[in-house]
């Protein structure tokens, strides 16, 4: 059963308060006196019970000195956690009980505090992400060119555009307007690098432009459509879980490097007709993957700020998706065949 270890440093003045909330979402609870005048509690607390404990802590004191909350992963509990104790956590009146479906999706997922952590770091535009992303480009480039699948794989799993990926899921999900600048800025900067790097390396390397490898990341089917629906909600429900960044990597990667890979090689020769359609395949894959992410995120119980803007964004990526598939199933036209 997963848990945490929630340790929480307060005034004198707070303890009262502070104890209340603790032992209403906390299956075992300890106080100690630390210097300066304060007291810290140490909580165990299962994982979905830790979202609403750090939002009733924040409400409460986030504006009172000396508050600080701490949020430690365990591997275990020895005494193991009984069922009376489980029980009788997350029962605070000021916010409702999950139910036992929100109970049973939301069982093991980390708070939204420690997603957060795990993914903005990832969307930073430092010069190690720019050579990141260049060197999964080559390494995609030419594993199609040779249509070899295992090297293929090794730019999914360097996975340059998971960060900013999930991070503009995340922020549609819980309304970070700030995040989502960050994340759609440093997914642009890096899509556009692809592009850039591999459209000159098409230009001076030869390759049979209908190589399997290569040329399957020009055609766009409604399957397309499903891999990249699955992938996006595999993806974030295993960050959720706290799954490695490389196992996300390959979940995610797979559906945006190859194909903007494959567009700027076909554009590098000339061929504008397949670089167009690997382009579509990649647009196709990213409004797929932020739909399936804003859905698990949602179905695993993040919850939004204001779900109105959720529902917006949601709403967007439908439309565009919508878009695509008419233009997929030809009912709409614009000049060139997105289907092979």
């Amino acid at each position: 059963m997963s848990s945490r270890l929630v340790e929480v440093f307060v005034q004198d003045v707070d303890v009262d308060e502070a104890r209340s909330i603790l032992e209403s979402c906390s299956a075992r609870l300890w106080q100690e006196t630390v210097p300066d005048g304060r007291e810290k509690f140490s909580a165990i607390v299962l994982s979905h019970d830790v979202e609403n404990l750090l939002k009733r802590l924040s409400n409460a004191l986030h504006d009172n000195e000396g508050f600080v909350a701490l949020v430690v992963e365990l591997q275990a509990v020895i005494p193991p956690l009984q069922e009376p104790e489980v029980a009788g956590t997350d029962h605070g009146k000021p916010v409702r009980p999950p139910t036992p479906i929100e109970r049973f999706l939301s069982r093991d997922r980390r708070s939204t505090d420690e997603i957060y952590d795990d993914v903005v770091d990832s969307i930073a535009l430092t010069p190690e992400y720019l050579i990141t992303v260049i060197l999964s480009a080559l390494i995609a480039a030419l594993g199609m060119r040779s249509g070899q699948t295992a090297i293929v794989i090794g730019a999914m799993v360097i996975a340059p555009l998971l960060g900013p990926t999930l991070s503009l899921a995340l922020a549609a999900t819980v309304g970070n307007s700030a995040l989502a600048w960050r994340a759609g800025r440093t997914l642009l900067v890096g899509a556009v690098s692809v592009l850039v790097f591999t459209t000159l390396l098409g230009l001076v390397i030869d390759f049979d432009p209908r190589t399997p490898e290569l040329y399957n990341r020009t055609i766009v089917h409604l399957g397309d459509i499903a891999l990249a629906l699955a992938s996006g909600a595999a993806g974030v429900m295993a960050l959720n879980k706290g799954a490695s960044a490389s196992l996300v990597g390959v979940m995610i990667a797979v559906a945006l490097v190859p194909p903007l890979s494959a567009a700027g090689l076909y554009f590098g020769q000339g061929d504008i007709e397949l670089g167009l359609r690997g382009l579509f395949l990649f647009a196709t894959n990213l409004v797929c993957i932020n739909i399936a992410g804003i859905a698990a995120f949602l179905l695993q119980g993040l919850p939004p700020k204001r779900w109105r803007i959720t529902a917006s964004v949601l709403g967007v990526w439908i439309a565009i998706l919508l878009v695509f598939i008419a233009m997929i199933t030809g009912r709409i036209v614009l000049g060139v065949a997105w289907t092979g």
